[in-house]
């Protein structure tokens, strides 16, 4: 063969080699790219929503609530949004404003006022998959559970310093509404007051309102023409304080610390932290544990506080609130403890009876040294 012919016959060998080859990869099946798996949905946020009685800014009750609204959103970041709606009254018209909130998509939703009890226990019967949060009432249903704070410990610590600080043994009250819860609050600021000073007497003037800075302004002002020097109120505005700092008396900070509004006339504040409530009932929303039930949460669970006592309050008494703020803590002191007499000098809580939360609920008397008559009455 001569050499031509060998180079042609290796080229055609080449040349068969190469087609084979480019028919094997002509015919290889190429693999589809892998998909990726598809990322997890993110869970919907849960929305929560707040009926507030008064202004946000009312330095006292809705302020200390709104607060506690800020501390969920600092716990829970993106998992929850929340939202509120203020000055919503009392009335039929609450109910509006809370089938809003839940036509809005909220599923859990606090009203944070004893008059709200009716209106959303009327929301709740018919709409089942929403959560509701009743503050300062007693009914229940199966998607509708209260919370309460226990004022009236702070109001008892506000009575220590009061039964030193006054000069006239004459202390005063402004009320809000007559029921249980203020009359409670009255009741334990005079104990607290008689604790330190037996000759105390506790005079109230009461103006029907939550908030109402105007006719807080005249109660203070007529409690103070009456001889009380020192007041307090379960009232929501830093009116009773402001008009004391006016007048030289003093006064005591409520529902928030208040020392800012009256710093010559401020003795202390009766704080209450919302937060740790309301935390514990958005995990047990989102943590599918909530139930209904009943709370009162008071100094033992960080609820209560007395803060911001004035340097001018004698050591001895500081010492004696810290005390008292101690005992509640840990369960070795009782505000309620026979015996205790009513106004009209006749045992209601008999010697070492402890009053329990059933009794607490339904004090609709003054104890002795309160003067005047509860309205109504």
């Amino acid at each position: 063969m001569t050499d031509i012919s060998k180079r042609t016959v290796v080229k055609m060998v080449a040349l068969t080699a190469v087609a084979a080859a480019a028919l094997v990869g002509c015919g290889k099946k190429e693999e589809a790219p892998k998909a990726e798996a598809p990322a997890a949905a993110k869970a919907e946020p849960l929305k929560i929503a707040f009926a507030y009685v008064g202004p946000v800014g009312d330095g006292g009750w809705t302020f200390a609530h709104d607060n506690g609204r800020k501390a969920l959103e600092k716990e829970f970041g993106d998992k929850i949004v929340t939202s509120f709606v203020e000055k919503v009254p009392e009335s039929a018209d609450a109910e509006r404003v809370i089938r809003d909130m839940a036509g809005q998509g909220n599923k859990l939703i606090f009203g944070t006022t004893f008059g709200y009890m009716e209106p959303m226990l009327k929301a709740a019967a018919d709409l089942k998959d929403v959560k509701f949060e009743h503050a300062t009432g007693y009914k229940t249903a199966e998607n509708m559970r209260t919370y309460d704070s226990r004022t009236y410990q702070g109001a008892y610590m506000a009575g220590v310093i009061a039964g030193k600080m006054t000069k006239t043994n004459t202390v005063g009250v402004v009320g809000s509404i007559p029921i249980p819860e203020v009359i409670r609050n009255i009741n334990s600021f005079t104990l607290g007051a008689q604790s330190v000073n037996p000759k105390i007497k506790t005079k109230v003037v009461w103006v029907n309102d939550w908030f109402n800075p105007p006719k807080e302004t005249e109660a203070a002002t007529a409690l103070i023409n009456g001889g009380a020097d020192v007041l307090m109120q379960n009232t929501d505005s830093p009116a009773v304080l402001q008009t004391a700092e006016k007048m030289g008396k003093r006064a005591f900070g409520w529902d928030s610390d208040m020392t800012a509004y009256g710093p010559k006339a401020h003795l202390g504040s009766a704080v209450i932290n919302w937060g740790p409530y309301y935390i514990k009932a958005t995990r047990d929303a989102l943590e599918g544990k909530w139930a209904t039930g009943q709370s009162w949460w008071g100094v033992k669970e960080g609820a209560i506080d007395f803060v911001s006592m004035a340097a001018d309050v004698p050591e001895d008494v500081k010492k004696k609130v810290e005390e008292v703020k101690a005992g509640l803590k840990d369960g070795t002191f009782e505000i309620w403890k026979g015996p205790i007499l009513g106004q009209d000098g006749k045992e209601v809580l008999a010697k070492d009876a402890v009053a329990d939360d059933k009794f607490l609920g339904g004090v609709m008397f003054y104890v002795k040294g309160v003067e005047g008559k509860i309205p109504g009455k």
